[in-house]
């Protein structure tokens, strides 16, 4: 891996923590696919393959 490349997969995951922790404060779960399952982390850290939008 190059030293851009690994540069930018750092800005990349400090992006996506950032968008996962301003998803919590606002009580929007982040959505995962795992195993080609559609998973929702709750913003109380609370997995479930189900979830009701409002």
């Amino acid at each position: 891996m190059t030293d851009l490349s690994k540069e930018l997969l750092k800005i990349g995951n400090r992006a996506v923590k950032k968008a996962q922790e301003n998803n919590r404060k606002k009580g929007i779960p982040n959505v995962y696919f795992i195993n080609g399952k559609m998973i929702f982390e709750l913003p109380n850290g609370e997995l479930t393959t189900q979830y009701k939008f409002s």
